[in-house]
C-alpha cells in the first residue's frame, strides 16, 4: 500500500476529480482517505479517466476522474453532510 497526496478539484456523492503527480491506470481501484472537516472517511474510487493536465519544466500533473464504488451508508451520509455544509457556507445561508 502506498500513500500519496492528491488535490481534490471537484467532489460530489458519485465521485471526484483529482490532481496527482503520477498517472492512475484506467479501471484501477483505490482507497481514498478524505478529511471532511472534523471527520475522516475512507471511500473506494475507480479510475474512469486520466489525462495530463499540466506540464511545468520537470513536473507533470495528471487530472483523474474517480467514481466512488459502493460507499457505505455511513460514508455517503458523512460526505453528503459535508457537501451540504460547504454549499451553505458558500451561499452565506
Amino acid at each position: 500500500m502506498v500513500f500519496a497526496p492528491m488535490i481534490i478539484r471537484e467532489i460530489g456523492t458519485g465521485g471526484a476529480s483529482v490532481d496527482t503527480s503520477f498517472p492512475l491506470h484506467l479501471n484501477s481501484l483505490h482507497d481514498l482517505r478524505l478529511a471532511l472537516g472534523s471527520i475522516s472517511i475512507v471511500i473506494k474510487g475507480r479510475v474512469v479517466h486520466s489525462r495530463i493536465s499540466d506540464v511545468d519544466q520537470d513536473l507533470v500533473t495528471y487530472r483523474t476522474g474517480l467514481e466512488f464504488v459502493e460507499p457505505s451508508e455511513r460514508v455517503l451520509a458523512a460526505l453528503t453532510t459535508y457537501l451540504e455544509s460547504v454549499k451553505s457556507n458558500r451561499s452565506g445561508v
